[in-house]
């Protein structure tokens, strides 16, 4: 999981999602009303989904597993438990149908204490403060509470396919920035920075930007080649620092 910039609603599109909510506080807001609504709701549901794939990470991938397409639209905070916010902007996030229909379904765990739910949320707050993904493995280790849980819900470490993924991206990171050094024009030199850009597992790209902040780690981790090349494209591209 990577941090993700949520874009304002155009005023219209919030207008109709605010009537929308109206409408089922004022028939009595239940999981059955919610769901109705929802399926109801085409025009509206299709512009969110525009949305959600902008800011999706890479090429419209999963804002949880990062991996696979991303072709839902996922209420963060479940029907089931939160009908007003059904229609609430702000609990929606574009998800793969494994992660969303297989794993999470009407899953929100909440702190026993305070009943405050405990998944990360991508887009308010940054993943790296509850989720360390280790380079060479491909795993996540669980930094607090909340990273546990949402490690758990969304298989991040049982799924192998997940695991060897990242595993293997980091591979292709390397390679790619090894590339882009030795590019002989700029315009191959552009490709192949857009190229990391869009790649699948954004988390692996974000680490390894995120290792230029501890030199003898990053070093010990990328080597000496590797290092350099993120040094330089750094430089070169803002977009491309962490």
């Amino acid at each position: 999981m990577i941090p993700l910039q949520r874009p304002p609603l155009q005023p219209r599109l919030a207008a109709e999602l605010a009537r929308a909510t109206e409408r089922i506080r004022t028939d009595g807001p239940n999981t059955a009303g919610g769901r109705a609504a929802w399926r109801r709701a085409v025009r509206p549901k299709a512009q969110l989904r525009l949305m959600l794939r902008q800011m999706a990470p890479g090429l419209e991938r999963c804002m949880y597993c990062g991996d696979n397409l991303g072709t839902d639209i996922d209420h963060f905070e479940p029907i089931a438990q939160a009908p007003l916010r059904t229609f609430d902007w702000q609990n929606h996030l574009l998800a793969c149908a494994h992660c969303n229909s297989n794993r999470k379904r009407d899953r929100f765990p909440r702190d026993p204490a305070t009943g405050d739910g405990l998944l990360v949320d991508p887009c308010r707050e940054d993943p790296a403060d509850h989720l360390r993904l280790y380079l060479d493995s491909g795993a996540y280790d669980p930094l607090t509470v909340r990273g546990a849980a949402t490690i758990e819900v969304f298989g991040l470490n049982e799924r192998p396919e997940l695991v060897r993924g990242r595993r293997m991206m980091f591979a292709v990171v390397k390679a790619l920035l090894l590339t882009w050094r030795a590019a002989a024009t700029s315009a191959e030199a552009a490709e192949y920075a857009a190229a990391l850009r869009e790649i699948h597992h954004a988390d692996v790209l974000r680490t390894v930007l995120a290792l230029r902040r501890r030199r003898p780690l990053a070093l010990a981790v990328l080597g000496p080649d590797v290092l350099d090349a993120l040094d330089r494209l750094a430089g070169a591209d803002p977009g491309l620092s962490a």
